[in-house]
């Protein structure tokens, strides 16, 4: 069994900032690519960041500049620090990995739960 979970999120006022976790756990061999998707109220989910097991690393235009994405393998985390936050950045953030579980396994993604993020004064 696998799980993602998310922490980090909560209220901030535009011009501020959060700093987004997702720490796998299970029985995990190798993570390739992490990424961070959001999805606000009515909208499709989106990429926002995603970054590989050799730290190369893809934004959203939307996020360029403002969102950076980091990880740490030997945790097993990824990591989004939020700067410069605006009302339409508000949306519910959910990790996504790709994780291969030993060497039988091709890999799979994982989604993890969620956690909002509401920007407003």
């Amino acid at each position: 069994q696998v799980q993602l979970v998310e922490s980090g999120g909560g209220l901030v006022q535009p011009g501020g900032s959060l700093r987004l976790s997702c720490a796998a756990s299970g029985t995990i061999l190798s993570i390739y690519v992490m990424g961070w998707y959001r999805q606000a109220p009515g909208k499709q989910r989106e990429l926002v960041a995603t970054i590989t097991r050799g730290y190369s690393t893809n934004y959203a235009d939307s996020v360029k500049g403002r969102f950076t994405i980091s990880r740490d393998n030997a945790k097993n985390t990824v990591y989004l620090q939020m700067n410069s936050l605006k009302p339409e950045d508000t949306a519910d953030y959910y990790c996504k990995a790709n994780i291969r579980r030993s060497t039988y396994d091709e890999g799979r993604w994982y989604w993890g739960q969620g956690t909002q993020v509401t920007v407003s004064s």
